[in-house]
């Protein structure tokens, strides 16, 4: 079960635990901060779009079909067109790199993600993501009609590891030192995922799917939407403190949102949804390398030569007649240019989407999770009582979720120093204000609540550590609360325009935005003319 492999059990202030444990402050004194920038999206640009003053067009062009934004949606349509052998379309990416929140860096020593680090094995029902990785080489073939996955590119053994009560532990959920209760409500829990997981829904459909497109319509199921997980988990008693934490994690882990802010059906749909659908056993594990996600946009780019222009930030989308008028302001000549297509994909967030192009429409409860995400370079790998490094490692003390080993996978696995790619939903303070926090609070600053935090898992570490390269995301996730399932289907405008991204299903997942990039891109080519057979 999903929830067996990303289960974090504890509470805990950042700062709290680095004070409790942190060697700088038990010797009284402070070490010298590392080196490293503080980067992020760029948010001048993004702002330009709420102070506007963008010179008029002087520059006009035309093509077929526009895709605005180079997020994995966007890629993911760019890619399904080239895939139907369309190749009159352009994409359009405000940033000077695609990849959105899949982003990727590079140093001497790894790559590493700055954001999405891993991708689910798929479900049955993704079709669209097995066709893309077969020709990705990620599916090497089938055994009596299930995907066989390259292993090399499966997470490696440790996959997981939990700081529990002094020592490191293989997986996330603690084995020792919890009560009857704990046990008993952890049972009943894992019981009741374990029948939504494997519930058929009146019209044939699991109950909960990846992509959510494909889950069940039972109207039991949708009421879920109505209240709270934390509300949902009331209602049956399950007040475990270590039940309680662990969902918590769950939530912060994929939607960077606290249990009694997110919808019940997108709390039990990150336990239930997960069947992966692979030969050799390895339906739980997970597709992971050095830069994460950055994998995928990567290769998603190189189906595009030639089709997109960075640094174009969108700022008008309208329609004229049958035509629609897409204006972008390049960045690096500092003029607007017109582009007349036939059909726009808007593969944007919804809060730009509807900045940018008047027919979209703004429903009430659109918000954003606000994350930190920290690099840390360091010259040795981890030690610690336990357990040997894993992948994936958390700690119960924390309020962030643990750090991911860039070099995990592969050969360099086996060099000394490495790059740890540490996490951190600002989940318990409004969104706004998280969003200031990022902004306002001086790098020093949460380069010592990074450091302090890693020191608290790991004291050796203090001498090792050589950098810490921190990356702001303002508008990480889409935060699933709820009323939620209602929102996507309330932004979608009339052709020739399509809309295409993650907020659509309210879940920032690779799987759900790869699903509306191919629909929009089938929907656009439908309108077009080109015939293709669906892969949906």
């Amino acid at each position: 079960m999903k929830a067996d492999r990303r289960a974090l059990l504890g509470l805990g202030a950042v700062a709290a635990a680095a004070a409790g444990g942190g060697l700088a402050y038990a010797l009284g004194r402070e070490a010298p901060l590392p080196g490293g920038a503080l980067a992020g999206a760029d948010m001048a640009r993004g702002h330009r779009l709420r102070t506007g003053g963008f010179p008029a067009p002087s520059r006009f062009e035309d093509v077929d079909l526009v895709i605005a934004g180079g997020g994995v949606a966007g890629l993911s349509a760019g890619w399904r067109l080239a895939d139907a052998g369309y190749d009159r379309f352009k994409l359009l990416e405000l940033e000077d790199h695609v990849g959105g929140n899949a982003r990727s860096g590079r140093n001497a020593i790894s790559a590493y993600p700055l954001g999405a680090h891993y991708l689910p094995v798929a479900n049955k029902e993704a079709k669209a993501l097995q066709h893309l990785l077969r020709q990705l080489g990620m599916i090497t073939g089938d055994r009596d009609g299930v995907p066989i996955y390259d292993s090399e590119q499966l997470c490696a053994d440790m996959q997981e590891r939990l700081f529990w009560q002094g020592r490191w532990q293989e997986g996330l959920i603690p084995r020792t030192g919890i009560t009857a209760q704990d046990r008993k409500d952890l049972a009943a829990f894992e019981a009741a995922m374990a029948a939504f997981s494997k519930r058929i829904g009146a019209d044939g459909r699991p109950a909960f799917a990846v992509p959510m497109a494909y889950s069940a319509g039972d109207a039991d199921l949708l009421a879920l939407d109505t209240l709270s997980f934390t509300a949902w988990l009331d209602a049956r008693g399950w007040r475990s403190p270590v039940l309680r934490a662990h969902v918590r994690y769950a939530m912060r882990d994929d939607y960077g949102t606290e249990p009694d802010q997110v919808s019940a059906w997108a709390g039990v749909h990150y336990f239930a949804a997960r069947r992966g659908w692979a030969a050799d056993g390895v339906n739980d594990n997970e597709l992971t390398w050095p830069e994460g996600n950055g994998r995928l946009t990567r290769r998603l780019a190189e189906f595009l030569p030639g089709k997109i222009a960075a640094g174009h930030i969108v700022h008008r989308v309208a329609r004229e007649g049958s035509a629609v008028l897409v204006d972008s302001f390049d960045v690096a000549t500092a003029a607007t240019v017109r582009t007349r297509a036939g059909a726009a994909i808007l593969a944007m967030p919804h809060f730009v989407a509807k900045r940018v192009c008047g027919e979209i429409a703004d429903p009430p409860g659109f918000s954003y999770a606000p994350w930190l995400v920290a690099n840390v370079t360091v010259d040795r790998l981890p030690e610690g009582r336990g357990v040997p490094l894993a992948w994936d490692n958390v700690s119960s003390t924390s309020n962030s979720l643990g750090y991911v080993v860039a070099t995990h996978q592969g050969p360099d696995a086996i060099t000394p120093a490495t790059v740890l790619t540490w996490y951190l939903p600002l989940s318990d303070m409004p969104p706004e204000q998280a969003r200031r926090l990022l902004v306002q609070r001086p790098a020093d600053e949460w380069k010592r609540i990074v450091r302090d935090d890693l020191l608290a898992m790991h004291p050796d570490l203090e001498p090792a550590i050589r950098r810490i390269e921190l990356w702001r995301w303002g508008h990480a996730m889409i935060r699933p609360t709820p009323g939620f399932l209602a929102r996507g289907a309330a932004v979608t405008p009339a052709p020739p325009l399509f809309v295409a991204h993650s907020d659509l299903s309210g879940l920032s997942l690779f799987e759900e935005a790869h699903y509306h990039g191919v629909r929009a891109a089938e929907q656009a080519m439908a309108l077009l003319g080109h015939p293709h057979e669906s892969l949906l």
